[in-house]
């Protein structure tokens, strides 16, 4: 049985989510695309802590030792900060391998600098991952833009950020207590600023945005307020009055053409679609031109949501890329 080798860089939470689907749906993977993949080799900062992988498996903290296995043909990136991420990327894009990322910072920046590096090298990329969590919002409205246009996407693009909104509803917690539960289930990170300041959610909708109309807005124009503000008394009179916090991204394009975005908190109404979503759960509504309004949800944060979206993608790039993944 063929097996492609693949790596893995950074081995936090996401890291460590791809490798045990990997693992666990090892003989699924095979009955799927009739290959086997192996997972040769992870990149840490620290060698010396304990890791639960295979023996044979190398744990490295050098980039060399990746990009120079001849044999590693995949890389799934889960490095949380923009470098060395883009740094390691385009290296790996250099010398030919295929990469799946889940880092939207990284992404939202330099994605189509990537991407078009990557064209040129006919090299596969995956970002999925990138964008809430286990939607599949990106090859969604790659599908779409084959026959429709993309008018306006707005979502719950932050998982961690519902999920604290609707415990302070649900519980009558105060915002400090939601993110600490948040924390204790592993829906937050230890430093949780990107996801309650509305970072997180607006270098998503910068991915959907280049993605859906080959453009971002100027990202200084664009409104972006995060969730740590609101009190718990706001959000309990809000439900008693018929209303529900959320927090959305929201782009649409303009009639000439212009993109105008938003990132902050509203106040919705129960006719709407985003009014039911509770929990870490995403959802994001594209508005197209001949469709009409598509809405998607699935889970947005967590080990096994965003490891899943990264496996799909490797099985993208396999059925697309089965002869280059198998090194001669």
């Amino acid at each position: 049985m063929p097996s492609i080798k693949a790596a893995i860089i950074g081995f936090g939470t996401v890291g460590k989510g791809v490798y045990k689907i990997v693992d666990e749906k090892r003989e699924q993977i095979k009955k799927q695309t009739g290959y086997t993949v192996d997972i040769v080799a992870v990149l840490v900062r620290d060698i010396t802590k304990t890791r639960n992988i295979f023996p044979g498996t190398v744990l490295t903290d050098n980039i060399d030792d990746i990009l120079n296995n001849p044999e590693i043909t995949v890389i799934f990136e889960a490095i949380v900060d923009e470098e060395p991420a883009y740094t390691y990327l385009s290296q790996a894009i250099e010398k030919g391998i295929h990469i799946i990322t889940a880092n939207k910072k990284m992404f939202a920046k330099h994605g189509p600098a990537l991407l078009k590096h990557a064209e040129f090298r006919n090299i596969q990329v995956g970002y999925e991952a990138t964008t809430a969590g286990g939607v599949p919002i990106i090859r969604t409205i790659g599908n779409l833009l084959s026959g429709d246009r993309v008018k306006r996407i707005q979502g719950i693009l932050n998982g961690t950020s519902n999920f604290i909104l609707t415990d302070m509803r649900t519980e009558g917690v105060p915002f400090k207590t939601a993110l600490e539960d948040a924390q204790k289930l592993g829906f937050a990170e230890a430093d949780p600023t990107d996801d309650v300041s509305g970072t997180d959610a607006f270098c998503k909708l910068m991915i959907l945005s280049s993605l859906a109309f080959g453009s971002q807005p100027e990202w200084e124009k664009v409104s972006v307020v995060g969730i740590d503000h609101i009190q718990t008394d706001d959000v309990v009179e809000a439900s008693n009055a018929g209303y529900r916090y959320r927090h959305v991204a929201d782009i649409r394009q303009n009639d000439d053409g212009s993109l105008t975005a938003k990132v902050g908190p509203v106040l919705l109404e129960a006719n709407h679609p985003l009014y039911s979503i509770d929990g870490v759960d995403n959802a994001v509504i594209v508005e197209t031109e001949y469709l009409g309004a598509l809405t998607l949800i699935g889970p947005g944060a967590g080990m096994y949501p965003t490891g899943s979206a990264m496996v799909a993608d490797l099985l993208h790039i396999i059925r697309q890329q089965v002869t280059e993944l198998i090194p001669n």
